[in-house]
């Protein structure tokens, strides 16, 4: 075979390929890869934002003679549980990871919305700016987050189909590309929208 012909060859053969890749749905896995990974760290920023806020609402708190220390501590333990857990978008396939992550996140959350509560107990408590304060930027940090878990789901879910369709599940199956984890079936309904913390005096509920 001549050098002539191969080199007439080559570009067809690249047309052909490129053709089969986007008919297989090479691109559209690289496309929604690149989404899901932003879209976690989306998730992840959210997460610590809300955990960054913490040290100054503890320490806020702490200066309220007699406040619970159980419920104090409830949320230091919770924060330093949650934020000891990293999961990283090449750890998204894996269930068991996700499930220990949502795990702590939600057991802070369920801190946080009991110290949010108890403190309705305490009028210098709520009658403290800086306290105030931290509780607003809680509350638009839980919206945040909610979004972002719901903006995550949403590109999993076509992440997932594409990886388990015909044709394209032979693509995944090829390449290895694994479905990624999602938000448990158990928790869906709670993060279909922002978490009810009432910071007006009723009792806060996650």
């Amino acid at each position: 075979m001549s050098r002539s012909f191969l080199r007439r060859l080559a570009p067809a053969a690249i047309v052909t390929a490129s053709l089969t890749l986007a008919g297989c749905g090479y691109n559209d896995f690289q496309r929604l890869d690149e989404h899901s990974k932003a879209a976690w760290s989306e998730v992840l920023n959210q997460y610590q934002r809300r955990a960054d806020l913490i040290p100054n609402l503890v320490a806020t708190v702490k200066g309220e003679a007699n406040f619970e220390q159980e419920t104090l501590t409830r949320v230091i333990e919770a924060r330093a549980k949650a934020t000891s857990i990293q999961l990283t978008p090449e750890m998204l396939a894996d269930p068991q990871a996700m499930e220990r992550f949502q795990q702590a996140q939600g057991q802070l959350g369920g801190a946080l919305s009991r110290l949010l509560a108890v403190a309705e107990n305490y009028p210098n408590l709520k009658a403290n700016q800086a306290f105030q304060d931290l509780r607003v930027q809680l509350e638009g940090t839980e919206n945040r987050i909610t979004v972002a878990r719901n903006g995550y789901i949403k590109t999993v879910q076509e992440y997932n189909i594409l990886a388990r369709s015909f044709p394209t599940n032979l693509t995944a199956m090829v390449l290895s590309y694994a479905p990624k984890a999602g938000f448990t079936v158990a928790n869906e309904q709670e993060i279909s929208q922002p978490p009810a913390v009432d910071f007006g005096g009723g009792a806060a509920k996650r």
